[in-house]
């Protein structure tokens, strides 16, 4: 288990991968080669994951600091996989300085939302550069249960500020801002991505510790636990607590 996030982030990328697969496969044939873009690709799991699959992928980054370590991940796959990454230092904010309208098939935007103080103009933003018919997915804070981390630890004046307020602070000290699935539903109706598809994330893990439990990579149960978190991020009324929320919008859908 490697990685920000230990166990935690394990789970993450393993639903959102999971989730993001169904979504293409409903949207599109099977065995087109899709222009993804993902904004904040951070470590480059969804963007390296979706290279060896078959599909031409540009990262967006601000953080040189990630770019790198991205670039150093690429330099060990094979060159046909490295051919299909783009690598570029940019706000998502900016997308219309860097790309066309209509320039992508899929645009992921996973844990990025939480650090925009107005999310409204970067989702229009990457509405612009989705195709009709794309895919946005979006990986983002549940402001909705906001209040379950810190009063399932105990922190009764935490559990109360989550209440009336978005703002948090992540568990890597920065602080941040949480989204609630009812005012991004509407936001992405008004920019021409509707709301078609949307999952729960980590339902039961939450809490799970930063670090590995152990050198095995994965818990010995890691099947059944990502059996419950799967079928509870599909679920209610248990995907409307997770800490997480997987929205998935089409260009043009109803």
């Amino acid at each position: 288990m490697s990685g920000l996030g230990g166990l935690r982030n394990t789970v993450r990328q393993a639903l959102v991968a999971r989730q993001l697969d169904e979504r293409i496969a409903a949207h599109f044939p099977v065995g087109r080669r899709l222009r993804v873009l993902d904004v904040g690709l951070g470590q480059g799991t969804q963007a390296l994951r979706l290279a060896r699959a078959g599909h031409e992928v540009t990262g967006l980054e601000s953080d040189p600091a990630m770019l790198d370590a991205v670039r150093e991940s690429l330099s060990a796959e094979p060159a046909g996989i490295r051919e299909r990454v783009r690598l570029i230092e940019g706000d998502g904010r900016d997308t219309g300085a860097h790309f066309l309208p209509g320039a992508f098939d899929v645009v992921l935007c996973h844990g990025v939302l939480m650090y925009v103080p107005e999310p409204d103009p970067m989702l229009a933003a990457l509405a612009r550069v989705l195709a009709p018919g794309g895919l946005l997915s979006l990986l983002v804070r549940n402001a909705d249960a906001l209040a379950l981390r810190p009063g399932l630890q105990g922190d009764w004046d935490g559990a109360l500020a989550a209440f009336d307020s978005p703002a948090y602070t992540n568990r890597i000290g920065l602080s941040a801002r949480a989204d609630r699935r009812e005012e991004l539903t509407t936001t992405l109706a008004a920019i021409g991505a509707p709301l078609h598809t949307w999952y729960g994330v980590r339902v039961f893990t939450d809490l799970a510790p930063d670090d590995s439990p152990d050198d095995s990579g994965v818990p010995d149960d890691w099947d059944r636990l990502l059996e419950a978190e799967d079928r509870a991020g599909r679920t209610d009324p248990y995907r409307a607590v997770a800490a997480l929320l997987h929205l998935c919008g089409v260009r043009g859908g109803a």
